[in-house]
C-alpha cells in the first residue's frame, strides 16, 4: 500500500529547497536526465510502431525504477523522506530563473535576457523575441512550471509517496526531452507525453485555483475563457490564471494567445508574476497538507 510522504517531510523538503540544488552528481532529476538520454541513444525503430514501442518500454522501465526506490526511501524515518523529496521539487531553481530574466531586461540587455529564457525556461527560439515577448515568456513558464515542477510532485508525494513522486518526476522529465512534435520524437516520445497530460490534471487545476485565490478573483473570467486554447490539456490552465490575474496578454506566436484584450507584458511584471507565484504555492502547499483528506500523519 502506498504510503504518503508525512506533512512534516513536506515541510522540510519546502525548507531545504530555500537552499537551493544539490550538485550534478547527487541530484536524481539528473540521473533521470542521463538514464533517458541513454535510452535514446539505443533506439533503433524504423517504424512509428517500433518507435512507440521503443520510447514506451523506455518510459516505463525508468517509471518502474524510480518507483521502485521511491517505495524502499518511504520506509525510512520522515527527515530522511524529506531530503530525498526535497530534488524532486524544483522552486527556487524556477523563481531564480525568473528573476535572472527580469534583472537582464531591467538592466536593458536584451539578448542576454533572450539568452537566459532561453537556457533556463522554454525550449523555444527566443532570438526574435522583444522585450514584451521575453516577459510574457517567462510568465507563462513560471506559471506553468510552478504547477509542474512544484504543486504536482508535492501532490504526487501526499497521494502516494516518495514511489508517485519519484514515478512523476521521471514521466515529466521524459516529457520535457522526449514530448517534442518533430520527426525524430513524434513517436517514442508519446507515451511518456500522454502519461504527464494524465498526471498533471489535478495538479495544473489546483495552481490555477490558488492562483486565482491568490489573486482575490480577479482573472478567473479569462481562466473561464481560455483555459482550453493551448495545445496542452494542462499548461492553459494556469498559464490563463496567470495572465488574467496580472492583466497581461500571453501570446507564443501562431499557438496560443491569452487574454487577448490585456496590455502587453512589461519586465515590471516579473517580480508581480512572482509574487503572484509565492501566494498561489503558499496556498497550494496548505490544500495538499490538509488534515483528513489524505492517509497521512
Amino acid at each position: 500500500m502506498l504510503r504518503p510522504v508525512p506533512r512534516r517531510a513536506v515541510v522540510l523538503a519546502l525548507a531545504l529547497d530555500t537552499l537551493g540544488e544539490p550538485p550534478a552528481w547527487a541530484h536524481p532529476v539528473v540521473w533521470m536526465g542521463s538514464s533517458l538520454n541513454a535510452a535514446r541513444s539505443r533506439w533503433r525503430g524504423g517504424t512509428p510502431a517500433g518507435q512507440l514501442i521503443e520510447g514506451a518500454a523506455g518510459w516505463g522501465l525508468g517509471v518502474a525504477v524510480s518507483a521502485g526506490i521511491g517505495a524502499l526511501a518511504s520506509r525510512l524515518p520522515w527527515p530522511v523522506q524529506g531530503v530525498l523529496l526535497k530534488p524532486l521539487l524544483a522552486r527556487r531553481a524556477l523563481f531564480a530563473a525568473v528573476q535572472e530574466v527580469h534583472d537582464a531586461l531591467a538592466a536593458g540587455n536584451l539578448p542576454e535576457a533572450r539568452r537566459l529564457l532561453s537556457w533556463h525556461l522554454v525550449s523555444r527560439d527566443t532570438s526574435t523575441l522583444d522585450a514584451s515577448g521575453v516577459a510574457g515568456a517567462a510568465i507563462a513558464s513560471l506559471a506553468e512550471n510552478i504547477s509542474d515542477s512544484v504543486v504536482a510532485p508535492l501532490l504526487a508525494a501526499r497521494v502516494g509517496g516518495l514511489p508517485l513522486a519519484a514515478a512523476y518526476r521521471f514521466t515529466n522529465t521524459a516529457d520535457a526531452m522526449w514530448g517534442y512534435r518533430t520527426p525524430e520524437l513524434e513517436w517514442p516520445g508519446k507515451v511518456a507525453a500522454h502519461a504527464d497530460d494524465v498526471l498533471n490534471l489535478g495538479p495544473a487545476r489546483l495552481t490555477a485555483g490558488c492562483a486565482l485565490l491568490a489573486a482575490g478573483g480577479r482573472g478567473w473570467r479569462v481562466w473561464a475563457r481560455d483555459r482550453r486554447a493551448t495545445p496542452s490539456p494542462n499548461g492553459g490552465h494556469p498559464m490563463s490564471a496567470f495572465a488574467g490575474a496580472l492583466g497581461v496578454r500571453v501570446e507564443k506566436r501562431g499557438v496560443y494567445v491569452l487574454n487577448a484584450a490585456g496590455r502587453p507584458p512589461l519586465p515590471a511584471d516579473l517580480p508581480r508574476a512572482l509574487a503572484l507565484a509565492r501566494r498561489t504555492l503558499l496556498l497550494a502547499a496548505g490544500c495538499v497538507m490538509l488534515p483528513g483528506i489524505w492517509r497521512t500523519r
